[in-house]
């Protein structure tokens, strides 16, 4: 069943549990994040970044994952990520995306909140919601994002993008970083608390991997109800099929693509299960 954030993610909020968002890139991430998500019952995100508009278009992504859903009947959300192309949201919209996160954060608030006012207007026309972000996270190790310096999330500043802009979600910056952490995580969960005080509806985490998972279910509790994970689905995958290939016996490509799919699924319902709290 395709459905998008405004019908997951307030009752996470509201429960204290979150869902995950995975990151696809190609025909066998999209198979893995669905597939787990239907063999532990569990409402499934699949995320594709801007990022990854190289590897396929969005009518493609859609595609797929219209085909796939038909087979299942778990919630699947189709979330376009880290996006800060109007036209870009246009397309994916108009190929089927149930959701899409507008990524105007570089810009001075004022604009952010503008342009994001403007997006939301369009997508929920048309049933689709909305996450933006306020804040920047920095960029870790083995990271595709851009660059960025650590700004944390302004919970007063906050309030007024919510009520201004009527987004879905809302992406706060807290310590967590895209990619994996060069050192000790240090996620201030004093500043997601005061935002959460602030701000009721869903609140988004993103730089999911590596984050230790006391520190996960502390957010959970204080109000994150969206989890994005990337880099680690990525490293091991990698790490996995490079061990398969550098063996004495080759694998023929179509059993390397069926090894692609579970090692997507090891990390994928590892973290199901942690943010779902089963």
């Amino acid at each position: 069943m395709m459905t998008n954030l405004a019908a997951v993610l307030p009752k996470a909020r509201q429960e204290h549990y979150a869902i995950g968002s995975f990151n696809v890139y190609n025909y066998e991430t999209i198979r893995g994040v669905i597939e787990s998500g239907q063999e532990m019952n569990l409402p499934a995100i699949v995320a594709f970044g801007e990022n990854y508009l190289v590897n396929m278009d969005v009518s493609d992504v859609a595609g797929i994952v219209k085909a796939m859903t038909a087979r299942h009947d778990i919630p699947v959300v189709l979330h376009l990520d880290h996006c800060k192309s109007y036209d870009h949201i246009v397309q994916a919209i108009r190929a089927g995306f149930t959701s899409v996160m507008f990524d105007a954060s570089h810009l001075p608030f004022e604009e952010n909140l503008r342009q994001t006012r403007e997006v939301t207007r369009m997508a929920h026309a048309v049933g689709v919601s909305v996450e933006a972000e306020l804040g920047a996270l920095a960029k870790g190790e083995h990271s595709n994002e851009e660059d960025a310096e650590q700004i944390y999330t302004d919970p007063t500043q906050a309030a007024r993008f919510v009520r201004e802009t009527d987004v879905d979600a809302l992406a706060v910056s807290i310590g967590t970083v895209h990619g994996m952490y060069k050192g000790t995580p240090k996620v201030d969960t004093g500043v997601l608390k005061a935002i959460a005080a602030e701000v009721d509806i869903p609140l988004v985490l993103h730089g999911g991997s590596g984050t230790p998972e006391e520190i996960v279910r502390e957010c959970i509790r204080l109000g994150i109800s969206k989890i994005n994970v990337n880099t680690e689905i990525s490293m091991y995958a990698v790490e996995q099929m490079s061990a398969l290939v550098s063996g004495a016996k080759k694998p023929h490509l179509s059993q390397l693509s069926l090894s692609e799919v579970s090692y997507v699924k090891d990390v994928v319902k590892k973290y199901m299960s942690m943010f779902a709290n089963v």
